[in-house]
């Protein structure tokens, strides 16, 4: 706080707004300025703040701390690795609570929240990932693994082995799930066909295919709502 009072006139601190109109007042830059609390002899806390969200770029913002390493953040001069590890507990308390919120509404008939429930954990990764969700009788969840990851454009898909699971844990019904690293959750032509393939085979086996669904920036695709089961 002491050095805060040094740089910043008083209506400027950080903290003051915070105290006087909430945390919604706040910038990104002025929400990590108070979390790290000091600056450097050169830098302010603010400025700081501004080079992690520089580090992450536009696109992303206060998101991008989900694509930092300890070592990535400390690369920028006024982090160690005390700071670089408090920044990203910070990310993956945002990431639980959410996952939380999700989870009270989740219902494997309804599109939207289970998107919600697995969103913020598949939106951030870099490369595709196939989830594979293998629900019981009353469509909870059995269990859930990640069964293939791919390149930064696609991701390889064994119908063989989402298949051998399903019977080895004698699933009712499957829910598949895979992200777009674009941020455009929009199917492509091969996401297409392998879902009709799966779609196909699972009739075949009575363990039905409940939905396919494509997580994007903040966005999804559900193959159900679309009427593409």
């Amino acid at each position: 706080m002491s050095l805060f009072k040094e740089i910043y006139p008083k209506n400027e601190l950080p903290y003051d707004k915070f105290m006087r109109l909430g945390a919604e007042s706040l910038s990104d830059a002025e929400l990590l300025a108070i979390m790290l609390r000091t600056g450097t002899k050169d830098k302010t806390p603010i400025e700081l703040g501004r080079d992690i969200l520089n580090l992450a770029g536009k696109k992303w913002g206060l998101l991008g701390l989900h694509h930092f390493s300890v070592k990535d953040l400390t690369q920028l001069p006024g982090i160690g690795e005390v700071k670089a590890v408090q920044l990203l507990c910070i990310a993956e308390i945002a990431r639980r609570t959410s996952v939380m919120q999700a989870r009270s509404a989740l219902t494997f008939d309804c599109p939207e929240t289970v998107a919600a429930y697995y969103m913020e954990s598949m939106r951030h990764l870099e490369t595709e990932q196939l989830l594979l969700v293998l629900l019981d009788v009353k469509k909870r969840i059995l269990s859930e693994a990640v069964i293939s990851v791919g390149t930064l454009n696609a991701t390889l898909v064994s119908p063989r082995e989402i298949f051998i699971r399903a019977m080895r844990e004698e699933a009712a019904y499957i829910v598949l799930l895979h992200n777009h690293p674009s941020g455009d959750p929009d199917p492509s032509r091969q996401d297409m066909l392998v879902t009709h393939k799966i779609k196909e085979i699972s009739n075949l086996i009575e363990i039905p295919l409940l939905d396919h669904i494509i997580i994007g920036d903040n966005r999804y695709t559900s193959f159900k709502q679309k009427g593409l089961l």
